[in-house]
């Protein structure tokens, strides 16, 4: 088979070559794709945004589906553009990829059909969601109500915190469009978790569970990132709050999509807080998450090119994992998440022996690589245990020096 992987990111480098790594995949395009990809996949140098010369390519190459990594061309629609041209394409319309790209429609979703979610209102100016900060006090999430690569989302340990993310987003624009529109939720303790799904037809295959960390800096502390960091399984969540999780959100979740005629294909992403009361839902993507999918889809021994084809056909398809953990490590520019410096040259990659190395914003230049975005690369490893990969991971990191980039310390910190 051949297949073109939409998307430039670490995770599509992670999708990438997990259709590399599958005995029935002869050919991979990556478009645009990054030049870390290229030991991995052919690169077509085609925007993600620009649908027709994706479609053309796609025809052109006779590719036998496609597979869209980020969620900007999801919410556009173009697996509905793929589509109508009679091509196969794995992702959510663009109807149903507002499970996403509206906090708003996610909230009313879960409200109408009784799904587990923190309690929330919804304001697009500014005097009535202060007072009801004040009303409630902190901590406090607000949240931008469209896409803003995972950056717009402030938990706010004060109300003077909660309303200047407010001000931020309603009249400073802070995130354009996207933060024309806010959701204010009450905030929830509890372990977080990451439950990815494939789903197609109704159909939902579960993916073995992983654990982001969002924060910038060690101890979960700084601002909110993309992640900078995720390992899996998550041992401190048992397989019974996976299963209720599956029971009471998962499934409830893509038949009310289903009910509100847009119904759900391709990877339902669930972000999960373990409460007193039991799982509740953070947040849903309309894809794969990133970083996690750099640590869930190395666990899968199916061969994914076969499970794909299968599901995009209606047949049976098996999904099978290993038992072995894996963790993964960002390594961001200096200044992250705020504005940084592209074009600082990277260490010798080649040094770094028995870890994996994901790209995720990096250009090659005559050097070597240099950064070309925030989070630039995922150094991952497995091993028998969390702790036994994370040795691996930072054993390898701590050799080098990593001058004009930074990374956490303390990935899989919390895993039990």
């Amino acid at each position: 088979m051949k297949v073109l992987v939409i998307g430039r990111g670490g995770r599509e480098h992670a999708i990438v070559r997990q259709f590399s790594k599958s005995p029935s995949v002869t050919k991979v395009f990556a478009a645009p794709g990054n030049d870390g990809m290229r030991e991995d996949a052919e690169i077509a140098e085609i925007d993600e945004m620009d649908f027709a010369g994706l479609a053309e390519f796609a025809q052109q190459q006779e590719v036998d589906f496609s597979f869209v990594g980020p969620e900007q061309p999801l919410s556009e629609g173009i697996v509905d553009f793929f589509e109508a041209k009679g091509l196969r394409i794995f992702g959510p319309s663009k109807a149903a990829a507002q499970i996403e790209g509206s906090k708003a429609f996610a909230k009313e979703l879960m409200k109408k059909y009784s799904i587990p979610t923190a309690g929330y209102e919804t304001f697009t100016e500014v005097a009535p969601a202060v007072a009801f900060i004040r009303q409630h006090g902190a901590p406090i999430v607000i949240k931008a109500d469209g896409l803003a690569a995972g950056k717009g989302v402030v938990v706010a340990l004060s109300e003077e915190e909660a309303i200047s993310a407010v001000n931020d987003m309603l009249e400073g624009q802070k995130f354009g469009e996207s933060g024309s529109k806010v959701v204010i939720e009450e905030f929830l303790d509890g372990e977080e978790f990451s439950f990815m799904s494939f789903v197609y037809a109704g159909h939902i295959y579960p993916m073995v569970i992983s654990q982001d960390h969002k924060r910038a800096y060690d101890g979960d502390r700084g601002p909110n990132t993309g992640g900078m960091g995720a390992y899996s399984p998550v041992p401190q969540i048992s397989q019974a709050i996976v299963d209720e999780t599956f029971e009471k959100i998962v499934e409830p979740s893509v038949k009310a999509m289903d009910e509100e005629g847009t119904p759900f294909n391709g990877i339902l992403y669930t972000g999960v807080i373990l409460t007193e009361q039991g799982p509740k839902v953070i947040e849903f993507n309309a894809r794969f998450g990133d970083p996690e999918t750099q640590v869930v889809l190395p666990r899968m021994k199916s061969d994914f090119g076969v499970f794909i084809d299968a599901v995009l056909k209606g047949q049976p398809a098996d999904l099978e994992w290993d038992d072995q953990a894996v963790l993964g490590v960002v390594i961001a520019a200096d200044g992250y998440p705020e504005t940084v410096e592209k074009g600082t040259l990277l260490p010798n990659l080649a040094k770094l022996t028995g870890v994996e190395v994901t790209h995720a914003g990096t250009k090659l230049l005559d050097g070597g690589y240099a950064g070309n975005g925030g989070r630039v690369l995922l150094v991952s490893a497995n091993g028998s245990s969390i702790q036994a990969a994370q040795e691996k991971v930072y054993e390898q990191l701590n050799s080098i020096d990593w001058n004009g980039f930074f990374y956490r310390t303390d990935i899989g910190w919390r895993a039990k």
